[in-house]
This record gives structure tokens, sequence and C-alpha cells, in this order.
């Protein structure tokens, strides 16, 4: 109920009125049934349009620590949160990350939509990045199709590190489902995951035409941090 009195009545009328979202493909969200939406991703604002755009509730598995401010302000990240249908996770590696392939499959389970960024985090740069290979685990063991979506212009209204967006129009753009059935019992083969995987990259790249990179998005940030630390030169005493 709180999911859709802020999408419907607090928070979705007026982000319309604001930014005048469009949206193509809508019709190649099912209408019921579970599936896997695979964003490119290149803003925070991502995981508020597209649940806005679609009729239908969709999950996304965001970082725990975004629920754990202290304060006001806290509780206002925690509400904004769950009202846009983010479900915490910790991505720290090995017992984390399969609790959040758990929670993955329990939306999945459900029936419901799951909402997964393969590249595991925001673009640094606008261009399309290597998926990780959770999304093709998830997909195999749910057996889901996955839909490519790609998120237009949300870097420019609301850039990494910005906290307040500025006005401008985004889209949306919705392509065909994938079907992965042919690859069905093959969950715990890392070749199998790491194609499936590629596949969804491919897709992407077609639908959204960014610039691809095979390398994880988190690598080249850590470049882009290594480079800046070094440019600042030595800390003073």
């Amino acid at each position: 109920m709180f999911y859709w009195l802020m999408k419907y009545v607090v928070i979705g009328p007026l982000l319309k009125a604001i930014f005048r979202p469009w949206i193509v493909g809508r019709r190649n969200i099912p209408t019921e049934g579970a599936a896997i939406l695979a964003s490119n991703h290149l803003s925070f604002a991502d995981s508020v349009f597209l649940p806005l755009m679609i009729d239908r509730r969709v999950a996304f598995l965001a970082k725990s620590d975004y629920f754990t401010g202290k304060g006001m302000k806290g509780w206002a990240t925690r509400v904004f949160l769950k009202a846009t249908g983010q479900l915490p996770i910790d991505r720290t590696g090995g017992k984390a990350s399969e609790a959040s392939l758990n929670t993955g499959l329990g939306v999945l389970g459900r029936g419901e939509l799951l909402g997964i960024y393969p590249e595991g985090t925001r673009s640094p740069d606008g261009k399309l990045y290597r998926g990780r290979t959770g999304i093709a685990r998830m997909a195999l063991e749910a057996h889901v199709p996955v839909i490519p979506v790609v998120m237009v212009d949300t870097d420019a209204i609301q850039p990494i590190g910005k906290r307040i967006p500025r006005i401008g129009r985004v889209g949306v753009v919705i392509g065909d489902p994938i079907d992965f059935s042919r690859f069905a019992g093959m969950e715990s083969d890392r070749y199998i995951l790491r194609s499936v995987t590629d596949e969804i990259m491919v897709a992407l790249q077609r639908l959204g035409e960014q610039e691809y990179e095979d390398v994880y998005a988190s690598t080249v940030k850590d470049r882009l941090l290594a480079t800046r630390a070094a440019s600042r030169g030595p800390a003073r005493r």
C-alpha cells in the first residue's frame, strides 16, 4: 500500500510533472509473472524513474549502507528507498553475496519483477561495462526471462556525487524479453553464466548504443580514484 501511495499520489505525479519522463517498449513488460529487468546504470535516479514508468511493482537490490543512516536524514532516506521498492543487501562477497542471490530469488519466486544492474555499480563515465554473472545465475535458477532496459539521460539530471537533481527530461527504453531456457540446469557452469551475462550486455549495448568496454565498472572507478589521489601528490605534514 505504501509503495503504491508514494508512486501514484505523493511522489510519482510530482516527478512526472517536473521531469516529463518518456518510455518506449512498455508492452515488453509482462502483465503478470516473474521477470528480471536488466538495466544499464547511469545514476541513482535510475531506481526512481524505471519503476515510476511501468505499471507493475519493481523490486531493486540496493546496498545495505543506504539503509543505515542516522537521524532524520537517515530516516528520510530509508523511507524513500522503501517507497521505490528497494531491498537492502550486503555486497561484501562470500556469504553476503549468497544472501543477495537468495533475496532476489525470493522476489522472483513470488512472481514479481526484479530490477538488476548487471554492471554492479553506476558507470563512472557514461560507458557500458562488463556484467557480473549474478544476474545469469538468478535467471537460470528462477527460470525467468530477462528484459533489457536502457535508462536515458538520468546521468544528465543527476550525475554521480550530486544529491539534488537538475531539471531535464529522462527516458526509459525497454527491449524484447530474452529467453534462456535453453540453458536450464546449467546454473552451476561458470562458462554458461558468463555467456548468458555477455548476451545480456550485448542486448543492452544494441538497445542503447552506449560505448562498451569489456572491463568491470568498479575497476575503472578504482583507477580513477587512484589517478586523482596521485594528482594531489603526497600529503603535507
